[in-house]
């Protein structure tokens, strides 16, 4: 399709966006309630009071991705005698903003998360709120939710506290900057540069972050490496996709957030409250699982076993990077999705078999949850000893409702990837790519070029297999459907 005859191809994307949307059930636009209710907030939390400590002097900063507007999080560190160093994790207190049952609180219970797509993102709460007067903005003071951790030199958590307290964002980072400068690559990135002290914070954190790392994969932590494309636009045309890499100062953040869930459920839990956990239950596929692994020469054990199945996934990274991404998507479709489910007081203790830890909640981003808006007004009432805002059977409804909800985001984010790649190749009908087969299902074939990241149905010559390298000439792309078909050819 010729781009000159097409102009407004972002403008395209974001309807598209908004279309699926509203199939999925998910509104896309607030109401003229939600807009009176956001006129009425006129500035952010002014909450004072003996429990909300004063920590606006600690060396906060954010660490994000390079666009993200919505800054939930603040970390900071503080090394102690003996190679200990407490953690400190401060999470925007969106509720002293956003009341139960008020127009935007109902709005973000529809759709249960922010949807982003390339185009457009869909927050789940108005900007005014999510930028601005709820987040964690670089130089601005806020009320937050603070965990207090302290780990061992060896990784081993001595002991954790949740309080509120006001903080200072002190320097805006973003994830590419900092890893390229952890490892070597790149210069501090000059906010950090600004203030004393920032880079020996970054180091330390990312000590730290790292001996928590090793600690989870020793005990089967699943590493992945999932195919999460992004598309760039130069103006309102799709220029390129990019693959989001994992990298050093994500797993900073990564590793803090599930140390923070981790403590946020074991407190509620210990002040005898029901609460929302986020599981990943033990794989009722682990047949199939083992199976995967015995297709890639390997062997696993009978019954479930998270360290095994790591193990496993390491020496398929070393042995064959390219396709791992593909080898992760198996195994993550295998293990089923996660689910938000309530936990009772000396109830069952599922826990989250992908990341290897018990104690799971989802506490560390308000401003894009709605299970973890209603986990910060848990916290809140246990903290005061008020009674739960929230009814037993009310909390089961709405553990239920954001696991349906977020599977439908996750679908509506799946399909705009798939346009956005449709609009990035149709001016490219006709050539040949490489890539490699990643599935086969009711007589299809599906193969992921390398460059541009993308995947589409395949035709093939003869007979393939799932890992199988080919070459792959382009026949046509469907941009409105996300549809993209290649011949293997060679």
């Amino acid at each position: 399709m010729n781009t000159q005859l097409h102009p407004h191809q972002k403008q395209e994307l974001a309807e598209l966006a908004e279309i699926a949307m509203r199939e999925r059930g998910l509104e896309p636009r607030f109401s003229s309630a939600v807009r009176h209710q956001l006129d009425d907030i006129t500035g952010p939390s002014q909450d004072s009071g003996a429990d909300i400590a004063d920590l606006t002097a600690l060396p906060w900063c954010s660490i994000d991705n390079d666009d993200s507007r919505d800054l939930d999080q603040l970390t900071a560190c503080e090394p102690l005698a003996g190679g200990a160093v407490k953690i400190l994790v401060a999470i925007a207190d969106v509720d002293a903003l956003v009341a139960p049952d008020t127009p935007i609180d109902r709005h973000a219970q529809i759709n249960t998360t922010s949807v982003y797509t390339s185009a457009r993102i869909f927050p789940m709460l108005p900007e005014k709120l999510s930028t601005d007067l709820s987040s964690l903005n670089p130089g601005q003071t806020r009320v937050a939710m603070v965990t207090e951790m302290v780990f061992q030199a060896d990784g081993t958590l001595a002991s954790s506290r949740i309080g509120r307290a006001r903080v200072h964002n002190q320097a805006q980072l973003a994830y590419d900057a900092v890893s390229a400068w952890l490892t070597g690559d790149g210069p501090l990135p000059a906010a950090a540069a600004a203030y004393a002290g920032m880079a020996q914070q970054l180091r330390t954190q990312d000590s730290v972050a790292q001996q928590l790392r090793a600690n989870r994969r020793e005990q089967g932590a699943l590493e992945f490496q999932t195919f999460q494309p992004k598309a760039l636009f130069d103006g309102d045309k799709v220029v390129d996709i990019r693959q989001q890499e994992q990298n050093r100062a994500r797993q900073i953040i990564e590793e803090f957030m599930v140390a923070t869930n981790g403590v946020t459920a074991r407190f509620l839990a210990a002040k005898k409250r029901p609460a929302i956990r986020r599981v990943v239950r033990s794989p009722e596929r682990w047949a199939r699982i083992a199976q995967v692994a015995a297709e890639y020469g390997d062997s696993l054990p009978t019954d479930p076993d998270s360290a095994a199945l790591e193990q496993f996934l390491a020496r398929q990274r070393r042995r064959d990077p390219l396709r791992f991404p593909d080898l992760s998507l198996v195994i993550v479709k295998l293990m089923g999705r996660g689910e938000y489910v309530v936990e009772y007081p000396g109830g069952p203790r599922l826990g989250h078999f992908g990341l290897a830890v018990r104690d799971y909640s989802h506490s560390t981003a308000p401003n894009r949850r709605y299970p973890d808006l209603i986990t910060g007004r848990l916290l809140k009432a246990a903290l005061s000893g008020a009674r739960s805002p929230y009814p037993v059977e009310q909390l089961q409804a709405l553990a239920e409702h954001c696991t349906r909800q977020e599977d439908a985001a996750n679908k509506v984010e799946r399909q705009m990837r798939k346009s956005e790649a449709a609009m990035l190749l149709e001016a490219r009908v006709g050539q040949v790519f490489d890539g490699v087969v990643t599935g086969q299902s009711k007589g299809s074939t599906w193969v992921r070029i390398f460059n541009p990241p993308a995947e589409g149905k395949l035709q093939p010559r003869g007979k393939v297999q799932v890992g199988d390298k080919v070459r792959a000439k382009l026949l046509a792309t469907q941009v409105e459907r996300g549809f993209i078909d290649f011949a293997q050819v060679g």
